[in-house]
């Protein structure tokens, strides 16, 4: 029996141990690893055939013919029918303003759609001065839509550089040949006028009492308004609370008639002292008048 086990133990003694070294065991453990298991699978991969990429793009003649070939493959895409822009339409403008748009975006039909740039041509017409807001779409069949709302003029405004159209929050709308072309709109005049329209707006619409004797307002100094009435007459209004100022001396007018007498200027830039100019006519007949009385006496 002893000698059966000693030749047991003698057999198990010359085979070799079937468990990895520790560095094959760590090495194993480190292939095992999540990120070097990514690399080997997606890693590896993409370098070998970077590595090709770059060596089939370093000559120059491959290159361009790659290029050409995207181009044309770009090409067959945008310049499809159903891509293709043929007309421009638009609405909301008048003839002034639709050729003034056409002018600023001249472009050459057929075009492909993913050759316009949308917000730019939008920002273009909004450039325009008689245009308020724009809208800017390809409507189905080829067609560049373009709608506009136009700036509607509220006053007409003269100034050193001439007469100009300006709507109600003073924009810029269109220059303006001769007074006589808007007759039905209000005038103002003076530097910095164009700032203060909101303002005007409301003192027209309070002077209307006074109808067709009023001539326009008159910014002056660029912080007050005048309102001129026929004969030369003047309302000086206050720079503080115009408004209310104008309506104090049309309640005093009706009630005594005050803007249809002799009066040159009504003064109300102080409020708590307003002062009334008489014509150069009605002093002199006082001061005659005057005379005589002392005379008779």
């Amino acid at each position: 029996m002893p000698s059966l086990i000693g030749r047991f133990r003698k057999s198990r003694e010359g085979r070799p141990d079937p468990a990895p070294s520790r560095l094959t065991y760590r090495i194993q453990r480190w292939m095992l690893t999540p990120g070097i298991r990514f690399g080997l699978r997606f890693g590896v991969p993409f370098c070998l055939v970077f590595v090709a990429g770059a060596g089939f793009m370093a000559d120059e003649a491959r290159r361009d013919r790659v290029q050409v070939m995207i181009n044309d493959l770009r090409a067959s895409i945008e310049e499809r029918p159903e891509f293709m822009v043929n007309v421009m339409a638009i609405d909301g403008a008048g003839a002034s303003v639709d050729d003034d748009i056409r002018e600023v975006v001249p472009i050459d039909f057929p075009i492909s759609s993913f050759d316009l740039e949308l917000t730019q041509i939008r920002d273009e017409i909004i450039g325009l001065d008689p245009v308020k807001s724009a809208d800017v779409r390809i409507r189905p069949g080829g067609v560049l839509q373009i709608t506009v709302e136009e700036r509607q003029p509220a006053v007409v405004w003269r100034s050193h550089e001439g007469l100009a159209l300006l709507d109600d929050t003073g924009v810029h709308v269109a220059e303006l040949g001769a007074r006589n072309m808007h007759p039905d709109l209000p005038l103002v005049a003076g530097r910095g006028a164009d700032q203060a329209i909101e303002q005007a707006l409301h003192l027209f619409s309070v002077a209307k009492p006074l109808g067709p004797r009023m001539r326009g307002l008159v910014r002056i100094g660029e912080r007050r308004w005048d309102l001129v009435l026929d004969r030369g007459q003047r309302i000086m209004l206050p720079a503080e609370k115009p408004v209310s100022a104008l309506e104090r001396v049309i309640a005093v007018s009706e009630v005594r008639d005050l803007l249809e007498r002799d009066v040159a200027a009504v003064d109300m830039r102080l409020a708590a002292r307003p002062t009334v100019r008489m014509t150069q006519n009605a002093v002199e007949d006082w001061w005659r008048i005057r005379q005589l009385n002392a005379g008779g006496q």
